[in-house]
Formats: C-alpha cells, sequence, structure tokens
C-alpha cells in the first residue's frame, strides 16, 4: 500500500517515527507524501500539552476526510494521544481501524495488513516492557543529522508532567543497541548525533546501576563519521563532575547543554515536583562556565505555573537577568488531567500566564541580542543546512545552534556547498537572534 505518514510531536516521537517507516519499508509498504496517492495514512501523535493535543486531533479528523473522498483504506493512530485517549478515539472516530500504545508501534505493518482486511485492532502493551529500539530507521528531513534517543519513559513525576503515566518509568536503551545504531546512521552519512529521552542525565542507571552517559558518549565519540554530538534534556539535579568533564574533554561533544530548569523561585519548583533550588542551579551555570568558558546553555522556563505570585514572576526575571542564558524558551502553564498541578488550588488566568511569558521573552530577547552583536568578529565552524534563493547564501549552525530550536548564521561563500559541510566562517553581522558571517577562504601554506 502507498502510506501517508503523518508526524506530531517532539524529537522522540521522530525516532519512533522514522523506526515505524522502516518497518513499513521492510513490510513492502511505499511511502508517500501527498494525500491524493495515499491509501493508509498512520499518524504518530503528541499529547504533551493542550496545543499539541488539539493538532493530533485536528489531524486525526483532517485524515478521516480522506477516508470518505479519498482513495484511503486504513488509517493508523498511534503515539502519545492514542495512549492517552484510546476509548475516546476508538468510540468517536470510526474512521480509524487501528489505535496502538507507545509500546506496541512497532506492529504497525501487523495492524495495517489486518486493516487492509477489513479487521480493526487496538493493541497496548505494558508500559514496563523494555523500550523499543534497535529496529531499521529511515531518515525524513535533512540526512547529516539524526537523533538519538537512548532511553524512553520518565521517573520523576513533576507536578505538571503527564510522561510518565504516557510513557511509563524510565527505560534505557542497552548501550550495545545504541552503538549499533549509531554506526547505521554514520553509514547514511550522519555527521551529527543528538542525544535525547526524556531526560539523557541518568541514562544506565536502571539496567547498569549507574549514570552511564559519560561513558556512552565517549563510546559514540569512537564511531568514524561521526563529528558532533549535542545533548539535550539534562536535569540540572544530575549533572555532575563527571560529565561536565567529559563535555570538556571530548572533542566531539559539542560544548552545549539543554538544561530544562522550569522555574527560579524555590516555592514553586518544590510545588512542580522539582529536586532544586535556585541556589543549587545558579552554582552549576558557574562552574559549567567556569570548567568550560564558550559553553552555550538552553533551559526553558514555565509561566503561570498554579500558585505562582507576582513576587515568583519578578524572581524569575532577576534570575534570567543574572544568568544571561544564551538560549531559553518559555512555555505557558498548561493544565494536563491526571497531574498532580491540574488539581491545585490558585490556578493562575490565562491573561496572567501569557503577560509573565511575554515579560520574560522580551528580557531574554534583549539579552540575546546583546550576545549575537557580541559575537560579531568571532569566527566559528558552521554546518550548512541550506541554501537560500540568493546566489550564494547559505543557512547554517554553529555548535551553539540545535536543529529547529536555535539561531541560524546566514553564510556567504564564493562556491557550492552541500547540506553537512562544515566550513569556517568569519561574523560580520548579527540580525535579532541569527548572525550573518562569510566563508574564510583556506589559505596555503
Amino acid at each position: 500500500m502507498k502510506v501517508l505518514f503523518v508526524s506530531l510531536g517532539c524529537d522522540k516521537n521522530t525516532v519512533d517515527s522514522q523506526m515505524m517507516l522502516g518497518i513499513l519499508s521492510d513490510a513492502g509498504h511505499i511511502i508517500t507524501y501527498r494525500e491524493d496517492e495515499a491509501e493508509a495514512v498512520v499518524i504518530n501523535t503528541c499529547a504533551f500539552i493542550n496545543d499539541a493535543k488539539q493538532e493530533s486531533i485536528n489531524t486525526i479528523l483532517e485524515m478521516a476526510q480522506l477516508k470518505k473522498t479519498g482513495n484511503v483504506k486504513a488509517i493508523v493512530v498511534t503515539g502519545c494521544l492514542a495512549q492517552r485517549y484510546k476509548e475516546e478515539i476508538t468510540e468517536n472516530i470510526p474512521e480509524v481501524d487501528a489505535v496502538l500504545g507507545i509500546q506496541s508501534f512497532d506492529r504497525v505493518a501487523e495492524v495495517l495488513k489486518k486493516a487492509r482486511e477489513g479487521e480493526k485492532s487496538y493493541i497496548f502493551d505494558k508500559l514496563d516492557e523494555p523500550a523499543i529500539c534497535g529496529k531499521k530507521r529511515i531518515l525524513t528531513g535533512a540526512t547529516h543529522y539524526a537523533y538519538l534517543k537512548i532511553a524512553e519513559g520518565c521517573n520523576k513525576h513533576c507536578t505538571y508532567c503527564i510522561i510518565p503515566s504516557l510513557r511509563g518509568k524510565y527505560r534505557s536503551v542497552p548501550k550495545e543497541v545504541l552503538i549499533k545504531e549509531a554506526n547505521e546512521l554514520a553509514n547514511k552519512g550522519v555527521k551529527e548525533l543528538i542525544v535525547v529521552a526524556q531526560e539523557t542525565t541518568v541514562y544506565g542507571t536502571d539496567i547498569y546501576g549507574k549514570k552511564c552517559l559519560p561513558k556512552l558518549l565517549h563510546e559514540l565519540a569512537q564511531i568514524e563519521g561521526i563529528e558532533n554530538i549535542r545533548l539535550l534534556y539534562c536535569y540540572p539535579e544530575e549533572i555532575d563532575d563527571e560529565l561536565i568533564l567529559t563535555i570538556k574533554n571530548e572533542p566531539k561533544v559539542c560544548n552545549y547543554l539543554d538544561i530544562p530548569i522550569q522555574h527560579a523561585s524555590d516555592r514553586i519548583l518544590k510545588r512542580m515536583g522539582r529536586k532544586t533550588s535556585e541556589e543549587d542551579i545558579r552554582t552549576l551555570v558557574n562552574k559549567l562556565r567556569r570548567e568550560i568558558p564558550d559553553i552555550a546553555i538552553r533551559t526553558t522556563l514555565i509561566s503561570g505555573f498554579p500558585g505562582e505570585t507576582h513576587r515568583d514572576y519578578v524572581c524569575v526575571k532577576k534570575f534570567v537577568s543574572d544568568m544571561r542564558f544564551d538560549r531559553l524558551g518559555v512555555f505557558t502553564y498548561s493544565a494536563e488531567e491526571g497531574t498532580g498541578a491540574a488539581k491545585m488550588k490558585h490556578q493562575v488566568p490565562g491573561f496572567v500566564k501569557k503577560m509573565r511569558r511575554n515579560g520574560i521573552m522580551k528580557l531574554q530577547q534583549r539579552i540575546a541580542f546583546e550576545n549575537a552583536r557580541a559575537a560579531v568578529s568571532d569566527e566559528y565552524d558552521v554546518t550548512i543546512e541550506g541554501r537560500l534563493l540568493d546566489d550564494g547564501v547559505y543557512v547554517g549552525r554553529t555548535y551553539k545552534d540545535a536543529p529547529d530550536v536555535d539561531g541560524y548564521v546566514f553564510v556567504t561563500s564564493g562556491r557550492d556547498l552541500m547540506s553537512g559541510d562544515r566550513i569556517k566562517v568569519k561574523i560580520t553581522d548579527a540580525r535579532g537572534y541569527d548572525l550573518c558571517g562569510e566563508e574564510i577562504e583556506e589559505t596555503e601554506e
């Protein structure tokens, strides 16, 4: 069958989707990107916050219309929304032929075959089973970088987060499986590995009895063809000296850390169920910058958490002003059913959440623009991502920029470049969050 695949949500979902594409391909299906050609549709959904949930629902309903008006004979829904609202999907959207839970997406070809024969399937394997891993992946989008998902689930149980109930407890992927997968990605031309999990810093604690992320990074760095390794989602309380030294001393590991801190008020951090404090975070950031002076630190915050007062908001703004993070994003709090925070008293009105978010982002914008201007005249290794219509103008990223979430460098060059090429660039200008630069011509000695 010709299968249209729709992948929604986070980069962890992207990895699952790429494995499903591999499974479908091995089963003889043809992947299409055209709705008018599709004979089947697979939707990998997200349900992390309300906006993501609504996008997933709208996509399912849109695809259901294709079953009425087009060639589509089967619709399969999987991912977080499927796990969370399986009964609602099966009862209210009869056009859906199969619903697969988080631990069952590897059966996508099986249920598609049944759907073709007129049989509906609803499969939800236990969440405490080992994470699905080691499947062949078909890369989507850029092929010079890829996400490497090293674990499934989470044990943190933050009061605002639904992930533990959707994806189960933390389950590390065995190291030998990850090394094999990384080698296969390198053989496909991947040059940058982006290490992800709901939390990367506690990798290995469940299967090896200790943190093994530094050891994993060292082994990944030995793979021929891999030039960069980037770390995302490192909880601040779990970042230890061994990890810091690994980032500092391993040339292939980018001097970049994504550290989701969520807030700076100790009172709110406690209500969130976080295991850290403002002082702890300040100490960590200062230590990272002392040990790795050129490190780029990205973080995320939540505005308008239940019980957040104006004083808490002011605390966050001062913290952001003091810390001067290289990259920072702010989400307004989303009350998710089934979480402790959704039941808390003193829910913050929506307009106040947005006002506070905008206030923090306005402050961060000033910091980011100042940081960008300070980079003028600096030199960076830049990974080329694509080319603008203007001749000779390319779009690239420095080590400070993760794909899709951070800034870009617009580069002029007198030669033809390909996506994935790494070149030396001198920064000549700053435009908001982004930089402009010129390729430095290599001179023969």
